[in-house]
């Protein structure tokens, strides 16, 4: 009896004592133009934030010169701090891949890393360590995509550096047809998980349930390390008609809190626009879905993932750095989030 008790305490004790995760975290920053400002490197601060990372450019096929460009590149008008590691981040549109062959891969790698080495050097920085590529991969353009992620791997001015990728969740499922990316490391986009172009009160951002449906059974046997992004940002997701027409970045709380403009439908996160408003692009009779998310969101998802993500030294990283977005949660938030993992 007293070896059953022994055991079952131990057993308890097993189970009750779960190994944490060791977390960093630090924030995406996703602007054109890095501007060192004083309540956003606070952020950086309280968190004791030792990198953060910086969307370098987007990259886009372009029709009339055949070729892949650069779009919107970052500007540096400030350097980033010195105590802060750069992590630059470079987004490709998925279309790219159809549209290119792998020798014109490999010529992409190359002018992505000469780019990449050069804005580093803008920010200040002489070196960096990781590179992440964002792209949402799909069966079509998955063998594209992997070869010129191993071109990449294999370029000189990429030796010794860490190659990372964004993961969405139906690649994290869908595992046997999206194929598991050829690089260390993967961070695991929980956000933009919704069907953002229908119309109704689901808030597209972030989804519990889609969590659960994608996520669930498959997450504890992805094969790669995982870091995680988390959102704390908001949007307006405009409709016409009843049909999607975009976000609108014309429109703000305070647009959405105006009386005068908007009319919320009883406790709905739905409003109607009560008269045209030029500014934004939008006419009377437009619907707004206002979406946001709160503390409690991302109090429950970090729960969550918890529960399935294997512990390790992971990043954890919030999309994106930017003070009127990081006004609606408190430090301690933040830091309860953090605990979680």
């Amino acid at each position: 009896m007293r070896k059953i008790s022994i055991l079952v305490i131990s057993v308890f004790f097993f189970l009750g004592c779960k190994q944490k995760s060791i977390v960093h975290p630090t924030f995406y920053y996703w602007k054109t133009d890095y501007q060192n400002k004083k309540e956003e490197s606070a952020y950086l601060n309280q968190f004791k934030s030792n990198s953060l990372y910086v969307r370098i450019m987007d990259v886009d096929f372009n029709p009339d010169l055949q070729l892949p460009v650069p779009v919107s590149p970052i500007k540096f008008s400030d350097p980033i701090p010195k105590e802060t590691d750069i992590i630059p981040v470079v987004f490709i549109v998925n279309q790219v891949f159809n549209k290119i062959d792998t020798n014109q891969t490999v010529v992409m790698a190359d002018r992505i890393a000469k780019f990449v080495a050069a804005k580093v050097k803008q920010a200040g920085k002489p070196n960096y360590q990781e590179l992440q590529i964002d792209c949402d991969w799909t069966k079509g353009t998955r063998n594209k995509y992997f070869k010129f992620l191993e071109q990449l791997k294999a370029n000189p001015l990429l030796k010794g550096k860490t190659i990372s990728v964004t993961l969405r969740l139906h690649q994290v499922k869908n595992i046997v047809s999206s194929g598991v990316p050829p690089v260390e490391k993967a961070i695991l986009m929980c956000y933009n998980m919704g069907n953002l172009r229908k119309y109704g009160e689901q808030n597209s951002i972030l989804d519990q349930n889609e969590m659960d449906l994608y996520l669930k059974d498959y997450l504890g046997q992805y094969p790669i390390p995982l870091d995680v992004a988390l959102p704390i940002f908001e949007w307006a997701v405009v409709f016409r008609n009843g049909q999607y027409a975009g976000i609108s970045k014309r429109i703000s709380q305070v647009q959405i809190d105006d009386k005068k403009l908007f009319k919320q439908r009883e406790n709905s996160i739905l409003y109607d626009l009560l008269v045209d408003y030029p500014a934004a692009g939008l006419k009377k009779g437009d619907v707004v879905r206002w979406e946001r998310i709160s503390p409690e969101d991302l109090l429950a998802t970090s729960k969550f993932l918890s529960r399935y993500l294997a512990p390790r030294d992971r990043n954890l990283v919030f999309y994106h750095l930017d003070t009127d977005l990081l006004k609606h949660f408190t430090h301690e938030d933040l830091q309860k989030v953090i605990a979680n993992f």
